[in-house]
C-alpha cells in the first residue's frame, strides 16, 4: 500500500500544473443594451463560457419573433442573467430619443426621426424610466442597479437631472468602447472593428454592444468571443459597472 501511495504522489507530480491566471492590469466594463433579439440567447453562451459579467439596458424594444424584449415571454432569458450575476439598468421604455429641454423645464421626446412626440416632466420622464423595471422585476424578481442610458445617448441637461432625482445614473460609453454594430457592414465589416478595439480599447472603457441591430448585414455579435479573448490576453479583466463606486447609488 505504501509503495502504491508512493507511486500515486510521485504521478501526480508529474502532471503539469494550471497556470495562474494573469493579473489584471486594467479593467473594462461591458455594456449592453437590447435590440432585436435575435443574438441574445448566443451572446448570453459566450459571456457564460468566459466567465464575464455585463451590464445591460433593457427597454420594451421590437424583436424579430414578433414580441418585444420585455414581454413575459422573455422572462427565462432574462430571469438566467440576473441569476448569472450581471447588474441591468434602464434604457427607457418606449425607446424614444431625447431632443431638448423647453423653457417650462419640460424634455421633447420623440421616435427616431420624428418631429412628433411628446413632452415629459420630471414624473413622466421617472415613469418612462421606471415602467421597463417594473417589467423586469415581475420577471426576475429583482430591480434595475440605479443606472440608465439614453437611447444613442442623447441625455439633456434635464434629463440627467430628473433621472438623478429618481435614483438613476446616466451612463453612456468611451469612445474605444463603441463596438460599431450600429454601422453600415459594407463600410465597417466585422474583422475591421474588432481590429480597432482590441488595438485602442484601454483600462477604464466601457465597451457598447447591442442585442441585435436591425440594418446590420454582417452581424458583429459572434466576432464578442474574440474580442473578450483578445482583451483578456492583454491582461484586461471586465467588470461591472457596479463593481465601480462612481456607479453606484
Amino acid at each position: 500500500m505504501r509503495l502504491l501511495a508512493l507511486c500515486a504522489a510521485a504521478a501526480a507530480a508529474s502532471l503539469p500544473v494550471a497556470a495562474a491566471p494573469a493579473a489584471c492590469t486594467g479593467t473594462v466594463y461591458l455594456t449592453i443594451d437590447t435590440g432585436h433579439m435575435e443574438p441574445a440567447e448566443g451572446m448570453a453562451a459566450i459571456l457564460a463560457r468566459h466567465g464575464v459579467k455585463a451590464t445591460f439596458f433593457l427597454a420594451n424594444e421590437k424583436t424579430k419573433r414578433g414580441d418585444t424584449a420585455l414581454d413575459p415571454a422573455w422572462a427565462p432569458y432574462w430571469k438566467k442573467l440576473a441569476e448569472a450575476g450581471h447588474a441591468f439598468g434602464s434604457h427607457t421604455w418606449r425607446h424614444w430619443y431625447f431632443a431638448g429641454d423647453s423653457a417650462r423645464g419640460k424634455i421633447r421626446y420623440a421616435p427616431m426621426g420624428s418631429t412628433q412626440g411628446e413632452f415629459l416632466d420630471e414624473a413622466a420622464l421617472c415613469a418612462e424610466l421606471k415602467k421597463p423595471e417594473e417589467a423586469f422585476r415581475a420577471m426576475t424578481g429583482r430591480g434595475f442597479d440605479g443606472l440608465w442610458r439614453a437611447p444613442g445617448g442623447r441625455i439633456t441637461p434635464k434629463s440627467v437631472e430628473y433621472a438623478k432625482a429618481c435614483g438613476f445614473t446616466h451612463v453612456g460609453w468611451t469612445p474605444a468602447g463603441f463596438s460599431g454594430d450600429e454601422l453600415p457592414s459594407d463600410r465597417f465589416p466585422s474583422d475591421k472593428l474588432i481590429e480597432r478595439q482590441l488595438r485602442d480599447i484601454k483600462d477604464g472603457d466601457i465597451l457598447l454592444w447591442h442585442l441585435g441591430i436591425w440594418s446590420r448585414q454582417d452581424p458583429l455579435w459572434p466576432h464578442l468571443d474574440r474580442l473578450i479573448a483578445g482583451l483578456k490576453a492583454r491582461g484586461l479583466c471586465f467588470a461591472r459597472l457596479t463593481d465601480d463606486r462612481r456607479w453606484t447609488r
